[in-house]
């Protein structure tokens, strides 16, 4: 099935640690939803990615490099997807700072809007 992801990275931890996982592996740094559809059309669906209302990101999943069954299929040869694995495609151009306050929206046509405020880790 397929679903919105906001795929959230701590951009300073990044540059600083030479590698992603620490970036992108905080508690709440990878909201998922609204719900999981397998009906979609991969080639036409529009994707869009709003910060505060403003349009940041606009793609098709068509044009992605490299399409959903090449990507299930070279993960698939390296390591074992097992039922809830989850494979995150990528972003269309525009990704930007994230401040406390903002609120992001990930939309893709045919599954929904995944909006989530942005918080000052406590």
């Amino acid at each position: 099935g397929y679903t919105c992801a906001n795929d959230v990275s701590a951009r300073d931890l990044q540059q600083t640690d030479g590698q992603w996982g620490r970036a992108k592996g905080f508690d709440t740094f990878c909201p998922l939803g609204p719900w999981i559809e397998t009906q979609i059309d991969l080639e036409d669906a529009a994707v869009t990615g709003m910060v505060n209302g403003e349009l940041r990101q606009d793609g098709v999943l068509g044009d992605m490099v490299r399409g959903v069954p090449e990507l299930v299929s070279w993960i698939s040869s390296v390591m074992t997807l097992i039922p809830g694995d989850v494979i995150l495609t990528g972003t269309p151009a525009g990704v930007g700072p994230l401040v406390a306050g903002d609120t992001v929206s990930v939309s893709i046509d045919g599954i929904g809007t995944l909006t989530n405020p942005v918080v000052d880790r406590v």
